[in-house]
Order: C-alpha cells, then sequence, then structure tokens
C-alpha cells in the first residue's frame, strides 16, 4: 500500500503515519486471513471457486478497517470485530458481483480483472453473490465464541444497511434514475442508501463490540453518514477524472450510461467542495464523540477523501 501524507489534528495525539500503516497492513492481513479461512473453496459445482474469485485478492477493505479502528476506538471485541469486518466485505462483494452483472450496471471490469459474470458466466455469479450474502450472516452468527446478544444486534445492523432501506434501495433508485435529472437533495439520498449507508454500518458494528456512550454512538453514527457520502462523491470525481487502469474498474461508465452525478448535477469544482465539507463534519464528529483513541478512525476519513482510485 502505498504511504500517504495525511493531515493530522491537535486534538489526535499518538497516532503516527507510520503507526497507522503498520496498522494497516497487520489488520489487513488479519481480514485477508479470515476471509480465505470462511469463503469455502469446496462450495459444490465451481460456486466456491466464484465465490472466492469475487472477494478475496481484491479491493481497499475499507470496510473491514472501518469496523477494526471503530472497534479499538471503544476498546472492543477484536475477534468479534473480525467476524464483523469479514461479514461487510461478503456484503460489499455480493452487491459488487450482482451490479456488474449485465442486468445491472453491465460492466466487464472489477478490481483489474474480469467480473464475475464474466469469468464464471450470469448463473455462476447470481449464485455465487447469493452465497456470499447468506455466509455474512453465517459468519456473525458461530455456535460458539460470540454472545447472542451481540450477534443479533450485528445481524440486525448488517441486514438494515444491506436492505431496502439502505444498499439494495439505493440501487434501485440508481437503476429508475437512469436518464432523468435528479436535484442534489435527491442525489444525496440515492448516495446515502447505496453507498452510505454501509459505511456507516461498518463504523457501528466496531462499536457495538465494545462499551460505547451514547454520546458516543450518536458522534459515529455522523461519522460514518459524513465518510460515507463522501466516498461515493469522490467516486463521482474519479469517475470522470482517472481512467480505467487506475480505477480498476470502466471509467466514465455513468457519465455514458446518463446516470446522474454529484458531477453531472452539481459539477466538478462543487463536487470536490462538497467532499471537503463532508471531510470537516467527519473530523467534527469524531471531535465530539469523547473517544480517546479516535486516530485511526480520522486517518481512514482523510484516505476517503484523498484516495486517488
Amino acid at each position: 500500500m502505498r504511504a500517504r501524507r495525511y493531515v493530522t489534528a491537535a486534538w489526535d495525539i499518538g497516532m503516527t503515519q507510520d503507526a497507522f500503516e503498520r496498522w494497516m497492513r497487520e489488520a489487513l492481513s488479519m481480514v485477508e486471513q479470515r476471509l480465505s479461512l470462511w469463503v469455502p473453496f469446496s462450495a459444490p459445482a465451481g460456486l466456491g471457486e466464484a465465490m472466492r474469485y469475487g472477494v478475496l485478492d481484491g479491493g481497499k477493505r475499507l470496510r473491514p478497517l472501518l469496523v477494526l479502528a471503530s472497534c479499538e476506538a471503544v476498546d472492543g471485541d477484536v475477534e468479534a470485530a473480525l467476524r464483523a469486518a469479514v461479514s461487510v466485505e461478503l456484503i460489499h462483494a455480493y452487491s459488487l458481483v450482482h451490479d456488474d452483472m449485465p442486468c445491472m450496471d453491465n460492466d466487464v471490469l472489477r478490481r483489474g480483472k474480469p467480473t464475475v459474470h464474466v469469468r464464471f458466466g450470469e448463473a455462476g455469479a447470481m449464485l455465487a453473490g447469493d452465497a456470499m450474502q447468506a455466509l455474512a450472516f453465517e459468519v456473525l452468527t458461530p455456535e460458539q465464541g460470540l454472545a447472542p446478544e451481540l450477534q443479533a444486534r450485528l445481524c440486525g445492523l448488517l441486514s438494515r444497511a444491506a436492505g431496502h432501506g439502505g444498499m439494495a434501495g439505493g440501487q434501485a433508485i440508481d437503476l429508475a434514475s437512469t436518464g432523468l435529472t435528479l436535484d442534489e437533495a435527491g442525489l444525496r439520498d440515492m448516495h446515502y442508501r447505496k453507498t452510505g449507508v454501509l459505511l456507516r454500518a461498518s463504523v457501528l458494528m466496531g462499536a457495538a463490540t465494545g462499551a460505547c456512550s451514547a454520546t458516543a454512538w450518536a458522534a459515529l453514527t455522523e461519522f460514518g453518514d459524513a465518510i460515507g457520502l463522501a466516498f461515493q462523491v469522490v467516486d463521482d470525481i474519479l469517475d470522470v477524472t482517472q481512467p480505467s487502469e487506475k480505477l480498476g474498474k470502466t471509467a466514465g461508465k455513468d457519465l455514458h450510461a446518463n446516470k446522474p452525478t454529484y458531477v453531472t448535477v452539481l459539477g466538478l469544482t462543487e463536487a470536490r467542495r462538497q467532499v471537503q465539507v463532508l471531510h470537516g463534519q467527519a473530523q467534527d464528529a469524531l471531535m465530539r464523540s469523547g473517544l480517546a483513541d479516535a486516530g485511526r478512525l480520522r486517518l481512514l476519513a482523510d484516505m476517503v477523501v484523498e484516495r486517488d482510485s
């Protein structure tokens, strides 16, 4: 992972860039190990191969990193957080597999390689996504090692973020809005559901693994909302400013499909300004959280707005 320089906040001490990057390497290694362990190659008729192709060895893993950083901010249960991190990545990966299919966004490139339906066929991709979605909740409900109350809370957070009120609902709005004109409020609602809610859930699932006050929970909710929307606005910007080779997916896809984005609705300059506003809101929320160890969350927010792919 390429080193970057991030703006440090005066209120947050003790988290150096080197320490942050070491933490990211360790966290990503743990997530990859668990994904490789829990996504079964042995699923029948090539299903396991398609599932592993769709989720392993690729992606930014931002959602798992948010889960683990939030867990550490509340001194939570790391093993529970690892299960939450894997589960949210499985939901994210399944959504990409389905979104790329011809009946949805019809894309042939994802994470720098052919999409799952190109490699395994449309039926294989549909089943792989279905199985990954179910596996996410299987990971959250082991027979031992995770208290039933926590299992239920994590499942509730994830299911609400993935369903009609969140990711699936946002994707429905996205498909229905092709060729239409949305105002900024409508666009914000679509992006909030399609991308933002799952990012917020990642933050809250990590927080649910430890002792989190009502004040901290509210602040982390605001933080998750802000970076969730910022992530999608940055995606809209990168879609028109970066080549496919850099993005690992087809550049200009939304523009060519005549879909509303922050760039088409507000223009590139205003879209970039919105990212900075949302970044400030995220950092302000962390300051109000009362959490002493929020440095990793702060730096992840910086990474969201400064990324170039």
